[in-house]
């Protein structure tokens, strides 16, 4: 008789966790995953996916317009956000669907119900309260959206989940926050003709990206008619006859229809028995992992947006993956964290990879900084005026490239390609060699020839 009932036991069905069972049931392991809700999490269910077919259909409005320099007619188009909102959502259905038959199809057992921890190798399931064992224990619970319990009103606004689940669309809207979600719905919804008012505390939005990302998307979003306000937050939400009214701790006050929360995540760790259990998280709640994913108690681990590393789709499921290698497919398999593309769906698009201008003139004592802006082919003849900005950030000693940063039209396509060359150790002269593909966009970043700044750090006497 085996000694546990599972060797692996997942709890959470989001992205990671049904990677890693999978791969684990592949190696032979007795594997079960818990999920209470939908299997496919945040991303699938209510985060990337959708988000990102919302966008497209953000970006149709903005190709109509620009549609009539190239001789199109688009009297009488008209968007019905309802038949757009019923479609993404089918599709989502759709990929869970996809993600159960593919955990079930690699022999993992897929269980129904909340997992609470109860010890280092024992699970209680609520659906019909029973525990089971196991050898080893992952969770994948992934995090939910912060709401500000100190603003008086909280109880009155919005998480991203609720976009989803809007009928009918405001006339105007408030969002607070100034990250990857604050200015994806922002940049979305102004589309739609929505009155956006961004609110962040912050000095600027996109806090961590390149400085020139950051005022580039800025003032494109103001071209668009959204109101940005920084270094300031929002202190009260008041219910009004029609709408809202809030006010803010500057004291500036705006009546509005809707008020969205897109201030940051908050891990899924309540009520899971992890500190009962003798996990270790830290203030905000994340459990606290080695670099092999393995928490404080040695048979239990965590991935994902659950613990305090990058909060990713792609590093959750490259984290799932490498955890099941480790445990099960006699290989111990370590993440890197460097070099990780990433996006922001905002209209205009962001691409980004590596190191920042910031982060290099810290790290590095010699940076030099290749800059272009222009406008994009179809802006011309559209009228459309827009320029689109593109940043490689080369090491001024070794002529490495090790970072690249893009706004405008296929960023985040572009940024998925250049990550392959910047993870090589590609140098810019590997750039310069590269022959341009024309006329693309793209082309830009194996031309940029001069350099825009160069940053010499001054050598201690």
């Amino acid at each position: 008789m085996a000694e546990y009932d599972y060797d692996f036991f997942v709890i959470g069905g989001g992205s990671g966790g049904v990677r890693a069972a999978r791969i684990a049931a592949g190696h032979g392991a007795r594997t079960a995953l818990a999920e209470e809700e939908k299997v496919g999490g945040t991303c699938v269910i209510r985060g990337c996916v959708p988000k990102k077919l919302i966008h497209h259909a953000a970006h149709f409005a903005e190709e109509l317009e620009d549609s009539i320099g190239f001789g199109w007619t688009t009297k009488g188009v008209a968007f019905d956000w309802a038949t757009m909102l019923k479609n993404v959502i089918a599709d989502t259905e759709y990929l869970s669907g996809i993600y159960i038959k593919n955990l079930e199809k690699s022999g993992a057992e897929l269980i129904r119900s909340r997992a609470v921890v109860e010890g280092p190798h024992r699970i209680r399931l609520l659906a019909d309260d029973r525990v089971v064992t196991a050898r080893y224990i992952l969770v994948a619970t992934g995090a939910r959206p912060h709401m500000d319990d100190t603003v008086e009103g909280i109880e009155h606004a919005l998480c991203s989940d609720d976009i989803f689940r809007l009928d009918r669309l405001p006339k105007r809207m408030v969002i607070a926050g100034g990250g990857y979600i604050a200015v994806e719905f922002a940049s979305i919804l102004a589309a739609f003709a929505v009155e956006v008012t961004v609110i962040h505390r912050g000095a600027e939005i996109l806090r961590g990206f390149d400085g020139d990302v950051q005022k580039h998307v800025h003032a494109a979003m103001e071209r668009r008619g959204i109101t940005i306000v920084t270094g300031d937050r929002i202190a009260s939400i008041a219910k009004r006859e029609k709408g809202f009214a809030v006010k803010t701790r500057g004291g500036q006050e705006i009546e509005t229809d809707l008020v969205l929360f897109a201030i940051g995540r908050r891990p899924n760790t309540k009520g899971l028995g992890l500190e009962s259990a003798g996990v270790k998280l830290d203030a905000l709640g994340e459990v606290v992992v080695d670099a092999m994913s393995r928490s404080s108690v040695d048979s239990i681990y965590a991935i994902g947006d659950v613990t305090h590393r990058l909060q990713l789709t792609p590093i959750a499921i490259r984290e799932g993956h490498a955890l099941a290698d480790t445990l099960f497919g006699n290989h111990a398999v370590m993440v890197d964290y460097t070099n990780v593309p990433t996006a922001v769906f905002s209209l205009p698009e962001v691409g980004t990879v590596g190191m920042t201008e910031e982060e290099a003139k810290i790290l590095l004592p010699a940076v030099d900084v290749y800059r272009t802006t222009f406008k994009p082919l179809e802006n011309r003849v559209a009228g459309r005026d827009e320029r689109m900005m593109m940043k490689l950030v080369v090491d001024g000693d070794s002529g490495r490239v090790v970072g690249c940063h893009i706004v405008g039209p296929s960023a985040s396509e572009i940024a998925q390609m250049a990550a392959i060359p910047i993870k090589m150790g590609a140098l810019k002269s590997d750039f310069d060699r590269t022959v341009s593909l024309h006329p693309t966009v793209a082309e830009e970043l194996v031309t940029l020839r001069t350099p825009s700044e160069r940053h010499r750090r001054q050598a201690a006497e």
